[in-house]
């Protein structure tokens, strides 16, 4: 029997012959279009994946309290900095770095001018009187205690002596010459003493500086400063620039008790600065470990800390600068592939078991958009620091469990946890704690009706991942049994996390993916719903009608195993829509009151079929969630209006001029119910109603009605796109007898009882 115009697009492709199973499916996605767009998401998927986890370069496969089963030595030549020789090489330079010293020079000048003043006297004295014999003292040596003073005489000769040295013609030139050559390297170098307390570095050298004249900055010699150096090598200096050896001594033995003077002072800031400044110079000292050993990077059952990993890092980046392109192109193309053959993988179970995610492109959107993230948050977090990635994994598992179905989350959880362990660089070990996580989760986790449910699954999930790591980490050799318990510990902790985590989570998941767990029907179902209670005010035999449904519906419902609190909850408002024209439903209408009476076949048709509509209507202005939305869409599917149909055909009959009555229009819009719960409410609100009209509601009369609807429904298509198989539409059948039964019950009939 046609459907008319009515049909659904999918009916409509579905009219062209296509081969059966599973190609067949797939040639009509391919009709339906977007296929292509969803095969380019898939790849665009893929592509962030790889880009993400670094698929073109071998991960580092190490982490902080990884307990390795046998000693790691270098499997190639590679150089690492050695902190303690680079601190030594350095501690050298700064010691053996030039101290600086500010020079000074004006005392020697002003020497050297006092010197010239006294022998200018001395040259100028025509008499030799006593103040010329007191300025003489200066210029004679110290006399040694046995030795005779000289006398007044002698004296007077030596002075004669020295004046008549230097009397002589360009003699005093020459001497005054004599005088700055010779002081000329001490006020170039400078003089000290001896070093002070607080020199640094270098004893050999110094650094001297000069404020006035930066040209003279040089190094210079700790014995060519030094007093007693300094003194002898003036000495020399006199000697030889000196004409008379006599004028020489003199001058020499005038000098040696002013004690030359200091010039030079040590500048600590200066200093300081210039050994920093030394030991930043000196390059970073590099330790050679060579390919095979000696040197053991990380050694056997001994966790590792952060030298070994720091050793092996240094190891890894020597690998990845040494890997050539082609290489990279090689892994690139394997770990791509990889992701394509797990996409494929979980693609070809979505279509065949799952179909109805392919079709919505927004939740397979969003289904991936999830995929990528958790991706991306298992390498954030898998941090050395944290090693967290559980979290995310965990989160993404009862995500799609709560979303789609358990096997559709333990695959795609499945297919995830080997992705991020294959992009970590992990072994078996990780994924069977990181598998055996996901699976406990999702099992755990078949129905969510209270908030405390998700952190029990939390803590279940604990303590089989506790468990599994304990038994898995003594199967592959684990030797420190406390650090193998504390990572058990953490793994727990992260499931315990993660289930606390969902609890906060899980309203905008159900937002997102557009489900409803037992929690939001069980809040969406409360009888003090504006919508249930402008119902009972407008229509309260359409409510009972509709309470009634509900329970007929749950028990159906959990005799196949499909979720009996969604069908009872879209039970409650799938009439809806019959609160706005209440007196045209015959459970609404009083005795003898039947509206319909006045109007033609087709006019009344479409005031029961519009209550469809408005039923939609009133719960998208509610903000009604669209699965409870779909209950009010398809609860009728594209079922036929029988009752007016007959009319209609009847008068066409009676009328000479009466054409065919086009069933079409007679015909609900639909769809067709697309979920299992869906069909149960389409059979569970007609066998309601059509019971209410049973003279005598005997189990047999019950059982028959049952049979005959269901069959009806059956070959008119309904059941198509839903998944109701004959063995469930058989068990539904069961349960509604069963639960009609027990509402028309035989009851005892009293004396006087009148029939109502």
């Amino acid at each position: 029997m046609s459907s008319g115009p009515s049909r659904t697009r999918s009916e409509r492709v579905a009219s062209v012959e296509l081969p059966p199973g599973f190609w067949g499916r797939t040639l009509l996605a391919l009709k339906q279009g977007d296929v292509l767009l969803r095969i380019s998401l898939c790849v665009l998927a893929a592509i962030i994946i790889w880009a993400t986890t670094h698929a073109w370069a071998p991960p580092f496969t190490f982490r902080a309290g990884d307990i390795p089963p046998r000693d790691i030595l270098a499997s190639i030549d590679f150089e690492i900095d050695d902190p303690d020789s680079t601190e030594a090489a350095r501690q050298k330079a700064r010691s053996l770095s030039l101290a600086v010293y500010d020079h000074d020079a004006s005392s020697l000048e002003q020497l050297r001018a006092e010197l010239q003043n006294k022998v200018d006297r001395l040259l100028a004295a025509t008499t030799i009187d006593a103040k010329v014999l007191e300025a003489w003292q200066e210029f004679e040596p110290a006399q040694e205690e046995s030795a005779p003073a000289p006398t007044t005489e002698q004296r007077q000769q030596a002075i004669q002596e020295f004046q008549a040295a230097l009397q002589e013609e360009d003699a005093l030139t020459s001497f005054r010459q004599a005088l700055v050559d010779a002081f000329a390297p001490l006020e170039q170098r400078g003089l000290l003493g001896q070093l002070p307390e607080e020199h640094l570095g270098n004893q050999e050298k110094i650094f001297v500086r000069r404020g006035d004249q930066s040209s003279y900055d040089a190094s210079v010699a700790v014995s060519d400063i030094l007093a007693a150096g300094a003194a002898a090598a003036l000495q020399k200096d006199l000697s030889e620039k000196i004409a008379s050896p006599e004028v020489a001594d003199r001058v020499f033995t005038w000098l040696r008790p002013k004690q030359l003077p200091d010039t030079l002072t040590l500048n600590l800031e200066a200093t300081r600065a210039a050994q920093e400044a030394a030991a930043e110079a000196v390059p970073e000292v590099k330790k050679l470990f060579p390919a095979g050993g000696p040197e053991v990077l990380a050694s056997a059952g001994v966790p590792m800390d952060a030298k070994s990993l720091e050793l092996l890092h240094a190891e890894h980046r020597q690998k990845l600068s040494q890997q050539t392109l082609a290489n990279q192109c090689y892994r690139s193309l394997a770990a791509f592939g990889m992701y394509i053959a797990l996409y494929t993988l979980c693609g070809f179970y979505v279509n065949h078991h799952a179909p109805t995610l392919f079709k919505n492109l927004q939740r397979f959107f969003s289904l991936l958009t999830l995929v990528v993230a958790t991706v991306v948050l298992c390498r954030v977090t898998a941090a050395d620091s944290w090693r967290a990635e559980m979290i995310p994994l965990l989160l993404f598992s009862m995500t799609i469990a709560i979303a789609y179905k358990q096997e559709l989350a333990l695959l795609l959880s499945s297919a995830v946890a080997l992705i991020v362990v294959f992009s970590l660089g992990h072994g078996l070990l990780d994924i069977v704690i990181l598998t055996s996580g996901v699976a406990a989760a999702i099992l755990f986790l078949k129905t969510v009706r209270s908030r405390s449910k998700l952190l029990y699954v939390g803590l279940w999930t604990a303590a089989v991942v506790v468990m599994t790591t304990l038994g898995a980490g003594t199967i592959v050799g684990y030797s420190d049994f406390e650090a193998l318990s504390f990572e058990a510990l953490r793994y727990g902790l992260w499931a315990v996390i993660a289930g606390s985590l969902m609890t906060c989570l899980l309203p905008f998941i159900e937002r997102l993916f557009d489900v409803q767990t037992d929690i939001s029907l069980i809040e969406l179902g409360d009888p003090a719903h504006p919508l249930l209670q402008e119902l009972v005010r407008r229509a309260p035999g359409t409510y009972n009608h509709s309470i009634t449904v509900a329970s007929l519906a749950e028990a159906a419902a959990e005799s196949i195993g499909a979720r009996g609190l969604l069908v009872r909850v879209g039970a409650y408002f799938h009439d809806i829509g019959k609160m706005l024209k209440p007196g045209y439903f015959v459970e609404n209408q009083g005795k003898g009151d039947n509206r319909h009476e006045s109007l033609v076949p087709a006019m009344s048709t479409l005031v029961i079929i519009a209550h469809v509509k408005d039923g939609a209507d009133l719960a998208r202005q509610h903000h009604l969630p669209e699965t409870i939305i779909d209950f009010i869409l398809q609860h009728h599917g594209t079922t036929l209006v029988e009752y007016f149909y007959r009319r209609a055909s009847e008068q066409s009959e009676a009328d000479p001029d009466g054409g065919e009555v086009d069933e079409s229009a007679f015909r609900y819009p639909g769809p067709k119910p697309q979920t299992k719960e869906a069909g149960i409410l389409m059979l569970s609100d007609c066998v309601e109603s059509a019971s209410r009209v049973l003279v005598e509601p005997t189990p047999a009369r019950i059982e028959s009605l049952v049979q005959d609807l269901a069959m009806k429904r059956l070959l008119d298509g309904q059941f198509n796109e839903c998944g109701l198989t004959l063995q469930e539409v058989h068990t539904i059948q069961e349960s509604l007898v069963k639960s009609l039964t027990a509402v028309y019950h035989g009851r005892v009939k009293y004396p006087d009882q009148q029939t109502a």
